[in-house]
């Protein structure tokens, strides 16, 4: 997969484009229907596939406010999307005068220009430019002119039966409420955090139950406080089973300023620290709580590691 990040760069000179525009944050199984089609579309019509995306999320600059936290990281999203078979991701620098350009001007900078599109594959309700302007109406229209169709993709419904289509917002809230299990459903995949081990104070080590302390970037979208089953990736692409921390320590901190991300490897020896970890989450366990003592709290951390290694088949 080609990755450009300048228009002028043109990444395939001479040759026309079936196109797909969007954040993509989360790479969910709507956002994944969309990519299919393009792919399928470009390789039909003899053709090359290209994702016109972002290198953040709109919403920092739009209404920093009110941004959410994202379900994947730069590289991950990348890595997801390379998995697509897609042909390029154009990935644009989105800032102040980004979020002011007309919708006519993009399409004819980035569209036209950049990538000679002629199909343009989006979701039913897709919105882009300054104030969202564009739509599918617009897009239609303009393509008129410039020689291109819109192919709008009705959004893919949720598999709980709840009345609404699988976005990025369904996923947080999900997430939100622990529900890691609907998040996977919707991603496709178990959802996943990125962070650097860093030095913690110990305290799982001297309780039997040694942790590695996941310091993920404030910006990441994280479930709510809680204990989870799930899969460690170490860099070398080795998983581990784990049983997942994350939350405030109410036995040891009566008042935590935030929620630590703590992962016990089942049956592991070895350092972690200073390595990038790939924490996977699978299954809710239960909240989190305050023990009366040591021994209760190491109880119920075996109960939990046992009910991990039962959901995860080790």
């Amino acid at each position: 997969m080609q990755v450009v990040t300048d228009c002028s760069l043109i990444p395939f000179p001479g040759e026309d484009a079936v196109i797909t525009i969007g954040a993509y944050d989360g790479l969910h199984l709507g956002h994944q229907t969309v990519i299919a089609e393009v792919v399928e579309q470009a390789k039909r019509t003899g053709r090359r596939s290209a994702v016109v995306t972002f290198d953040r999320h709109p919403a920092v600059i739009v209404r920093p406010e009110s941004a959410p936290k994202l379900l994947t990281d730069h590289e991950q999203r990348m890595e997801l999307l390379e998995a697509t078979g897609i042909d390029a991701a154009v990935v644009l620098p989105f800032d102040e005068a980004q979020s002011q350009e007309a919708p006519i001007s993009f399409i004819e900078r980035v569209l036209v220009r950049c990538l000679s599109t002629k199909l343009i594959v989006v979701g039913a309700d897709f919105h882009f430019g300054r104030n969202r302007e564009g739509n599918v109406e617009l897009l239609r229209e303009v393509g008129k002119t410039y020689g291109f169709e819109v192919a709008p993709v009705v959004l893919i419904p949720r598999a709980d039966g709840v009345d609404e289509p699988v976005s990025s917002t369904a996923i947080r809230r999900a997430l939100a409420g622990g529900n890691v299990e609907m998040a996977s459903a919707m991603l496709t995949r178990p959802f996943e955090a990125r962070g650097k081990v860093v030095q913690g104070d110990q305290r799982g080590r001297l309780l039997g139950f040694p942790t590695a302390n996941v310091e993920v970037p404030n910006r990441t979208c994280l479930p709510a406080d809680g204990v989870y089953a799930g899969w460690y990736e170490r860099p070398d692409g080795t998983t581990h089973p784990c049983a997942i921390n994350l939350g405030r320590r109410p036995t040891f901190y009566e008042h935590a300023d935030s929620s630590l991300l703590e992962a016990h490897l089942i049956g592991f020896e070895g350092d972690l620290y200073g390595e990038a970890a790939k924490i996977r989450f699978t299954n809710f366990l239960r909240s989190e709580r305050k023990f009366d003592g040591i021994d209760a709290l190491v109880a119920q951390l075996n109960a939990d590691v046992d009910h991990a290694k039962e959901l995860l088949g080790v």
